[in-house]
């Protein structure tokens, strides 16, 4: 008897010391009512911890109670979804205490969801809801298997007697195929808009855009040669120029160029969003360009160019815009406030879709 009261007794106090070590758990991020926000990171050790987000003009100091939980209240925060990082010491690091991860293949942030009192054309909506696949194709461009996303709207006729459009969405440099729809909420805002009647149904392709890693020709190469073959093999699309529409953000919007541009027989509608066009690629493209501007502007159903006045490819921008007019070509520009965020991608998605497909 004795010893089982030893046995409890030893069992009992291993317990509470493992209780007495185990760390606190902290809710971070905690959104409240008013649009403030706390965030919340564990560290006995660290000598200083700071916030950073796409909601703040700078890197903002945490501080540390006496469990070794840092903390900071910020806001109110305009409703969006934003990312943000943790500065620990010299590190920069996700949101340990947050499921929500940025898709990127440099950045190490989380994703802050403030949805505020009135929907947002991103926010999940009670509506009918399509459906997001996870895909993988053989690059025959590439060598190798790739993957890609595919978003069938609510109304998808999988009998195939009703065909589709679709619009092939491409990433950001260092983003993923992912980001789209982690980030950007592309399959949110087709359901929202299609609901609404404000969008028509389409499917959506976000393939894997990052090659090498870094941007080459060979994308626009695997995009024609491997892609479209792909999605129209396996999927119920209507198979010609005027039902293609490509998209993409940055270095994406770069790609969406000299997809789009040099392939306007098989893409009639081409919305490129803050394009990073430094690449050798598009100087081949486009150093020495004389097109046949009656007969694009014929192909093309629509061709526009995003940016927001404060991205810092702007001027860049400013000056693609300026020098498709030159050509004569129609380019519809869309110049809105705002930096070169996720933020923006979501509202040019938004404005794209309402648009596309539409005569």
């Amino acid at each position: 008897m004795k010893r089982i009261v030893h046995i409890v007794t030893a069992l009992f106090c291993t317990g509470a010391v493992l209780q007495a070590q185990r760390p606190p758990s902290p809710v971070s991020p905690e959104v409240h009512t008013d649009n403030t926000v706390t965030f919340r990171y564990y560290s006995r050790n660290a000598g200083q911890v700071s916030l950073s987000g796409e909601f703040l003009s700078g890197r903002q100091p945490m501080t540390k109670d006496t469990s070794g939980v840092w903390s900071i209240t910020v806001g109110p925060v305009k409703p969006d979804i934003y990312p943000y990082s943790f500065w620990v010491d010299s590190v920069l690091l996700a949101d340990p205490n947050n499921t929500l991860i940025f898709a990127n293949e440099r950045f190490k942030r989380s994703i802050v969801d403030i949805p505020g009192t009135t929907p947002l054309v991103h926010s999940w909506q009670n509506v009918p809801h399509g459906k997001i696949s996870y895909r993988i194709y053989n690059s025959a461009t590439l060598g190798t298997p790739r993957p890609l996303l595919v978003y069938t709207p609510h109304c998808f006729d999988t009998t195939g007697k009703t065909k589709s459009p679709v619009l092939y969405l491409i990433h950001g440099g260092s983003d993923t195929e992912e980001t789209w729809t982690k980030v950007g909420r592309a399959n949110f805002i087709a359901d929202n808009l299609i609901a609404q009647g404000k969008a028509k149904p389409m499917i959506i392709v976000m393939p894997y855009g990052n090659v090498r890693p870094a941007p080459t020709p060979d994308f626009t190469k695997d995009m024609i040669n491997d892609i479209v073959p792909y999605v129209e093999a396996n999927y119920p699309v209507v198979k010609d120029s005027k039902h293609r529409a490509v998209a993409g953000f940055s270095v994406g919007g770069g790609q969406t160029l000299n997809i789009g541009l040099t392939n306007p027989d098989k893409f009639a509608w081409i919305c490129s969003y803050a394009p990073f066009t430094g690449t050798e690629e598009f100087q081949k493209n486009f150093g020495d360009y004389q097109p046949d501007a009656d007969k694009l502007n014929k192909q093309l159903k629509l061709f526009s160019i995003s940016v927001g006045t404060e991205d810092f490819l702007y001027e860049s921008v400013k000056k693609n815009i300026a020098f498709f007019g030159e050509k004569k070509i129609q380019v519809k520009s869309f110049i809105v406030p705002g930096g070169h965020t996720w933020m923006n991608c979501k509202l040019f998605l938004a404005t794209s879709l309402e648009q596309l497909f539409k005569e």
